[in-house]
This record gives structure tokens, sequence and C-alpha cells, in this order.
């Protein structure tokens, strides 16, 4: 094998063209023919730039007006979003549901649930209901009875009483009064009758001796005085016995009797009071019962009712499976006709569309230049060519890193508020990107941001030289993602170029080599209206940015 400028070995044949031409001679024809271009190239270095440049490539330097903006991207959001769940106590059962992304007003039908288990559940209730009425009836009743029983026996218990001071005033006033007069009446005629019959029985112990009367007259005379001694005696221990024994019985009898039906008054009061804790517990205890059914009751009409969910708000209907963006273990489908809810499960979400809202990310270093109520311009990715007119509502308080992918980037998430309205189509968690508008610069000379490069701490632009371009240093002010002005360094109507040119292209440096080669000048970048030793390459920053 012959490789290209070696020599062929002993033994070889020179390989040779068709034309009969070897390819060692061709390869050193085209070298001769190479060389001679480039000598001829650089002979010709004065027009250079007439050949190889594009008009593109040029530009004029003018004064003029350009805006400071900073280029962010991110999503649409609504400034409102509310969730849709199901309201029911347990599991439902979609039977009518309204189409995603459907634009609905205030009370329009969202989705209806089976509401069969529920309105079975009303009908056991009313069922039970009646029944506990019933029972609330039957307490009250033996209630009644029960009170009006207490009462009765109460007034028998009073009559009772009433009934024994009768008595024991009837026996003090009367019947003590009454005996003890009796006793003490019997004693006194026992003993005059007994004085009567020891008289009668001294004259007749005369009479008997003079035979005036008989013997047996005398002696019966003897016995009636006997017999009368005897009842006074008898009459005296009646009536001390009285005093002493019988009348204290009497009275202790009947005051045992008055304080007997006042204690039987109390135990009947007790006994029935005890049966009415009883019959008012067992009334209230039915009442609580039919209280309870009635509130189940009401629950379960306000769960019928909540079967038919409304929309709270005008807004475009999302199913939550649209939203979830990928996160978590919820693997469902989303909602139709037949599937099943849990309690409190998300089903939509409704966000309110008459004001959207642009949220984009920016970077940590720029976010502190963003003031609320900057104006911005917002691109929808659906809609390209559409510019939406905006102001900065709020910046977040707090940075967000990039996650595991870029642990030690930091984003400022700024709200835009937007300027639309239900023809332009716009829907939430569609793409855009924003220019959020700085400022103005006005009447100042500027350039194009990639005509600008650095090297170091020197900025500098390639203007026009003999046989191609020559770095010349400038002084940058304030930037935007497309312009940068320049302070010092350039006159009007001076051209400069737009690219980077190649290394045989740069005759002067700023370091004063011609035609140094390489070199290790960057691009100039962009920090809208930040200071030139902060600018960076137009590619980071957008990236920064997105």
């Amino acid at each position: 094998m012959i490789t290209h400028g070696a020599i062929p070995m002993k033994n070889e044949v020179p390989v040779r063209s068709r034309f009969g031409f070897s390819a060692t001679g061709v390869i050193i024809g085209v070298a001769v023919v190479v060389v001679g271009v480039i000598l001829f190239l650089t002979m010709q270095g004065g027009n250079k730039y007439d050949s190889t440049t594009k008009v593109v490539d040029i530009h004029t330097v003018k004064r003029g007006d350009f805006r400071i903006k900073i280029p962010a991207n991110g999503e649409l959001t609504t400034s409102q979003l509310i969730e849709v769940r199901n309201p029911l106590e347990t599991s439902g059962v979609i039977n009518k549901i309204t189409e995603e992304g459907t634009y609905v007003k205030k009370d329009d039908v969202l989705f209806q649930l089976n509401d069969d288990q529920i309105r079975q559940k009303i009908k056991d209730l009313d069922e039970k209901i009646l029944d506990q009425t019933n029972r609330v009836i039957t307490s009250e009743q033996s209630l009644a009875i029960a009170r009006s029983a207490m009462e009765s026996d109460l007034d028998k218990a009073d009559l009772n009483i009433e009934i024994a001071e009768l008595a024991l005033q009837a026996w003090r006033e009367g019947e003590h009064i009454q005996s003890e007069q009796k006793f003490k009446l019997k004693l006194e005629t026992t003993k005059i009758n007994d004085e009567r019959l020891v008289k009668r029985f001294e004259e007749a112990k005369d009479l008997v001796e003079n035979g005036f009367i008989s013997r047996d007259e005398y002696e019966r005379d003897r016995i009636a005085m006997i017999e009368s001694t005897a009842a006074v005696k008898e009459a005296e221990i009646s009536l001390d016995v009285y005093k002493r024994f019988t009348s204290k019985q009497d009275e202790k009898k009947r005051v045992s009797d008055l304080e007997q039906a006042s204690s039987e008054k109390g135990r009947v009061k007790q006994r029935h009071q005890a049966e009415m804790v009883t019959q008012l517990a067992t009334v209230e205890s039915d009442k609580s019962k039919l209280a309870g059914s009635d509130e189940r009751k009401k629950e379960l009409e306000g769960q019928l009712q909540k079967c038919l969910v409304l929309a709270p708000t005008d807004g475009l209907v999302v199913y939550r499976t649209s939203m979830r963006e990928g996160r978590g273990r919820d693997d469902q489908g989303p909602p139709m006709i037949g599937t099943s809810l849990s309690p409190n499960q998300l089903v939509i979400l409704l966000p309110n569309t008459s004001q959207m809202v642009a949220s984009v990310k920016v970077s940590e270093a720029l976010s502190g230049r963003i003031k609320s109520g900057m104006p911005a311009t917002v691109f929808s990715d659906a809609f390209p060519n559409m510019a939406i007119e905006g102001e900065v509502g709020s910046v977040s308080v707090m940075a967000k890193d990039g996650g595991w992918r870029d642990p030690n980037r930091r984003d400022y998430t700024v709200l835009i508020m937007l300027k639309t309205d239900a023809s332009m189509g716009l829907k939430p968690s569609m793409r855009c990107r924003a220019e959020i508008e700085l400022g103005l610069v006005n009447d100042v000379i500027s350039v194009p941001i990639q005509s600008v490069f650095r090297e170091g701490a020197d900025s500098f632009v390639y203007v026009p030289a003999k046989g191609g371009w020559s770095q010349r240093k400038v002084n940058v002010g304030r930037a935007s993602e497309l312009a940068v002005e320049i302070t010092e360094g350039l006159d009007l109507d001076e051209r400069i170029l737009l690219r980077k040119p190649d290394a045989f292209e740069i005759v002067e440096k700023l370091e004063g080599k011609n035609r140094g080669g390489g070199g290790s000048d960057s691009p100039a970048g962009k920090n809208p209206g930040g200071p030139p030793a902060k600018i960076a390459s137009k590619k980071s920053t957008e990236a920064e940015s997105s």
C-alpha cells in the first residue's frame, strides 16, 4: 500500500490513473495550487473586505433610542384557580360531567353524581323518623300519666295528713277532755254515793238494834257501803290510769298517725319523682333520637343537593389529570361517566381566565432590577405573532433552585398581569416568553450587542482596516438584550463588524500585534441595563433567563 507523500518501495510499481498520471504526482500538483492561492490572497489583502465580507455583517453607527428589556420564559396561568372536589361524605360515581376545555359561567353544571343511595337512605330514614315520632308521643303520654298519678297520690297523702291533724286536734280539744271529765265525774259520784251509804249504814246499826229493820236489810246496807267504797277506789284508779297512761297513749297514737301520714306523703312523692325521672329520661332520649334523625335527614338532603355540582365562578374546565404534570402516583385517567370518586377528591380545576397571568423565571442577578408596575410584553408559543401587553404584578420573595439537574441555578418567579380577553383563546399552562422593560435609553450612540467583544477588562469592536479588520477599544454604558450604549470610541456613520472575524482577517489587535491570529477575545454579552464589567455572552444570558 502506498501512503500519500511516501517513496515507493523496491519491487513496487507506482499506481497510475487511467490517464497515465501517478497519485503522487496529483497530490504534489494540488499542493502547489493551494500555496499559490494563499500567496495570491496575501498579496490581494487590500481587497479582502470587499471580497469576503457580506453586507449584512456590516453595521453603520447611528444615534438613537433603545429599550432595556429582560427576556424571560415561563407559562401562562391565572390569578384565581378554584379547586372543585367531590362534595359528598362518601364515595360518589359520576353520572354527567362537562367536557374539558369548556368555558362555563357561574352556576353552570360541572358534573353530577349518582344519588340513588342517598335517596334510599332518605327513604329509610323517613320510616325511622315516623317510628321515633310515635315513640316520643307514647313516652310523653306516659310521662303525663305518671305526673297525674303523682298529683293524685300526693293529694291523698295531704288528705291523710289533714285527717290525722284533725284527729289529734279533736282528741286534744274534745275526747281527752271528755274522758278525763267522765272519770272525774264518776269518781265524784261514787264518793257522794259512798258517803250516803256509809251514813245509811251508820243509821242502820241503830235501826237494827231497835228492831226497826231486819238484820238482812242491815247487811244489804253494809254490802252497799262496801261496794260504794270499792267503787270510789276504782274511780280514783281509773282517773289516775287515764291521766298517767291512757291519755298519753292516745295522744302518741294520734301524733304517730300524723307523722306517718306526713312520711307517707314524702314516700309517695319520692316514688313518683323516681318514676317521673325515668319517664322524662325516656322522653328526652326519644326526642334526642328523633332530633338526630331529623338532622341526619337534613344532611342527606344537603348531600342530595350537592350531587349536582355547579361552577362557583366563570372559568375554563380543566380536569385534575391535566394539571398533575406527571407528579405523584396518581395513574388514573381523566374523570368520566362511571368514574368513582373518593370523599373530597379533586375533580376539576376552574381557572378564571378573565385575568391571565404570565409566570416567568428570571435569574437571581436580574431579579433585583424588576419592580412591580414595570411594563412587559408577552408572546405565547401558541400564538407567537400576538403581542400581549401587561405589567409586573409581583416578584417572589424566595428563589428556587434548579433541582437535581442544576442545583446552582437560582431563579425568581415574576408574575406579569396580562391585559387579555376571552377572544384571544389563551389557556393556562401555555408556554410563553416575556420581555420585561426596565427603561428607555434616549438619544445615544448604540450598536448591536453582538458587535461588542471583550478581552480582559477591555471592550472593543472591529472596524475596517487595510487588509482586514482592526480592534478598537470602546467604553460601553447601558445595555439591553439587543443593543449596547457606546460612550466613547465610535463616531456616527462609522462601520463596524457584526461578527467575530476569522483569525487571518484581523490585521491589528489592541496590543498592536499585526495578524496575531487566534486571540482570546470573546463576544460581549448582555446584562440589560447593567454595568460593562458584568456584560456576559448573549447565549449564556438567554440560557439563564429561560
